[in-house]
């Protein structure tokens, strides 16, 4: 696989993304937000979950005042293509490039939207993530102008058990971390999903790099130790 991966993390303090009901919408403030925006412009796809992009029904674009920039491919992980046609995502299809990677055959519900459908391995009755980004790399790689001979950037937006399942498998290269001050509770949704430790040492393990405000939000980055 060559593909570089930035898991983006917008939570509470105590590490959760939204209340128990679901409420997310704004944990981190318009500062913060608005650099996410900005690093979405420096990566060629964005990803999220299948959970996210039902719950959220995001845009996943760059939206910034006055940008006139590459607006990257959207991409969702959806194994049993469930993304409904009535989502922004798909409805905007025919216009911007947007990709589901699934476990079944590709969907003309999907396809005849304009949405382009990648099939993948199962890995223990889930979608494989290794063989997931590995189909995407070749995906962008393919749609990237002859001239650019760059490795493709992926930047990950959601959900829990996506972060949960790239940090799992050693998927992740980078971290963007922002941090509200607030406190959400055991009850809340946290920002990584389960994933089974077998002891302290098998940790993913990342080297802090940089860390600074923005607006009432601390921002922090970190690397792949």
């Amino acid at each position: 696989m060559t593909l570089s991966v930035t898991l983006k993390l917008a939570t509470s303090l105590d590490g959760r993304i939204a209340t128990a009901s679901g409420e997310s919408r704004w944990i981190t403030g318009p500062a913060a937000r608005e650099q996410v925006h900005r690093l979405r412009a420096m990566h060629q796809a964005v990803l999220v979950g299948i959970e996210t992009a039902i719950a959220d029904d995001p845009e996943l674009t760059v939206r910034l005042p006055g940008y006139v920039g590459h607006q990257p491919v959207r991409v969702v992980l959806d194994s049993r293509q469930r993304l409904p046609l009535t989502s922004k995502l798909v409805r905007e299809a025919g216009r911007l490039p947007t990709v589901v990677i699934t476990v079944q055959n590709p969907n003309d519900r999907l396809t005849d939207a304009g949405v382009t459908v990648i099939q993948v391995a199962e890995s223990d009755g889930r979608l494989d993530m290794r063989a997931a980004l590995t189909a995407l790399s070749a995906f962008l790689k393919a749609h990237q102008p002859a001239a650019l001979d760059v490795e493709p950037q992926l930047f990950v937006e959601g959900g829990g058990q996506v972060a949960a399942s790239l940090l799992a498998a050693g998927l992740v290269d980078r971290l963007e971390w922002f941090r509200a001050p607030i406190v959400l509770g055991d009850e809340g949704r946290p920002g990584v999903g389960a994933f089974v430790l077998k002891d302290l040492a098998a940790a993913p393990r990342f080297r802090r790099v940089a860390v600074e405000a923005v607006g009432d939000d601390l921002w922090e980055r970190y690397e792949k130790a």
